[in-house]
C-alpha cells in the first residue's frame, strides 16, 4: 500500500516542472494518497524540509517556469553521513515512495536509494537539454527551443538590417538538440553541435568569398568542441572582412512558461509516475517514446550522446 508519497525536484530547473507537481498530486489525490514536496532537492531530503502540497495552489501555478519546491545540487548527499539523513527523513515522515525530478545526476542519487532502502523510487526526466536515453522528450526542452528560435528571429532582424555574420551561442553542454532544433527552425546557415566535429570546417569553407547582401546566421551549443569564442576567430582569419557579432543566450532558456507541449508532457508524465508506482514499479523513469509512455530502469537512463538520425539528415541538407 502506497499512502504517502514524497516528490522533489533536483538539478537544473526545467520549464514544465511545476506542471508535472500538478499531474503527480491530482493523479495521488484521485486515489487518496498523500503528497509531500520536499524543498531544495536532496537538500530538503536530508534536512527534511517538507511541505504539504496544496492541489489549487499547483492548479493555479502550473503555467510558471522553474519550480516552486526550489532546486539544488547536493554534494552533501554524496557523503554516507548526508544519505544516512536521507533516509531517516523518510523513514520518520513514514514515506513510501519518492518521485525525482531531474536528469541524470539527480536519477543516480536516486539508484542509491533504491539499492539501500526499501522505498519505491520513480524518475521523472526534467532537463531542458533533451539528453536522456528512455524519453523522446524531456521536460522544458520545447520551452527552451521556442525560447531560442524565437531570440534567433529577432536577431536575424538586425543582422539583415546589417549584412551581418552573427554567432548565437545557446544551451546545451554535452547534448546538440537545441542547437539542432532552435536552428532548423530559424533558419539558420550553420549550426555547431558537440555530436559532430566537422561543421566549423563547413562553415569556413563557405566563408572564403562572404559578400552576401544577407545576414548569416550560425547557432552553436556551448558544449560545441569549438566554443563561441574560437568560432568567432576562426571565421575572421577566414574573411577579415566580415561585420561580425557574438551573442550568448545563456539561461533566459531555462526560464518562462512552460510551452503547451511541456505542459501536456509534464502532466501525462505526472500522473503515469503515480500509476507505476501503484503497479509496484521501482528504480525506474517514466518517458515517452514514439507517443507511448514507458518506463526505463535508473541504470539504463544515460546521457545521448548522438542526435537522432532524422535530424541529423536535416542538418547535413539544410546546413552542412
Amino acid at each position: 500500500m502506497i499512502n504517502h508519497i514524497g516528490i522533489l525536484t533536483s538539478g537544473g530547473d526545467a520549464p514544465g516542472m511545476n506542471a508535472a507537481l500538478y499531474g503527480v498530486v491530482k493523479t495521488a489525490q484521485h486515489y487518496n494518497i498523500k503528497v509531500s514536496g520536499i524543498k531544495k532537492g536532496y537538500e530538503g531530503l536530508i534536512s527534511n524540509d517538507l511541505i504539504s502540497l496544496d492541489i489549487q495552489t499547483l492548479q493555479s501555478s502550473m503555467h510558471l517556469g522553474g519550480t516552486i519546491l526550489r532546486t539544488a545540487r547536493c554534494d552533501v548527499f554524496k557523503t554516507e553521513q548526508g544519505r544516512a539523513c536521507a533516509i531517516n527523513t523518510i523513514n520518520k515522515n513514514k514515506i513510501d515512495a519518492l518521485i525525482i525530478i531531474g536528469g541524470d545526476g539527480s536519477f543516480k542519487g536516486a539508484l542509491w536509494l533504491a539499492q539501500k532502502s526499501n522505498i519505491q523510487l520513480i524518475g521523472i526526466p526534467g532537463t531542458i537539454d533533451n539528453d536522456l536515453a528512455g524519453t523522446d522528450f524531456t521536460l522544458g526542452f520545447d520551452t527552451a527551443v521556442n525560447t531560442s528560435m524565437q531570440c534567433i528571429d529577432k536577431i536575424r532582424d538586425t543582422a539583415e538590417s546589417h549584412n551581418r555574420v552573427f554567432v548565437i551561442e545557446v544551451m546545451g553542454r554535452d547534448s546538440g538538440y537545441i542547437a539542432a532544433y532552435s536552428g532548423l527552425t530559424s533558419g539558420a546557415d550553420s549550426i555547431l553541435i558537440p555530436e559532430s566535429r566537422n561543421d566549423i570546417e563547413s562553415l569556413l569553407n563557405n566563408l572564403d568569398d562572404f559578400h552576401s547582401d544577407h545576414a548569416l546566421i550560425v547557432v552553436v551549443a556551448e558544449g560545441d568542441e569549438v566554443g563561441t569564442q574560437e568560432v568567432c576567430e576562426k571565421i575572421k582569419s577566414v574573411n577579415p572582412n566580415i561585420d561580425l557579432r557574438l551573442t550568448k543566450l545563456g539561461h533566459l532558456q531555462r526560464g518562462g512558461n512552460p510551452t503547451a507541449s511541456d505542459r501536456m508532457l509534464a502532466i501525462g508524465l505526472g500522473s503515469f509516475s503515480v500509476h507505476a508506482l501503484l503497479e509496484n514499479k521501482t528504480g525506474m523513469m517514466v518517458g515517452i517514446i514514439n507517443n507511448r509512455y514507458c518506463l526505463t530502469k535508473f541504470a539504463g537512463v544515460i546521457k545521448k550522446h548522438e542526435i537522432s538520425e532524422e535530424v541529423n539528415k536535416l542538418l547535413a541538407i539544410f546546413c552542412r
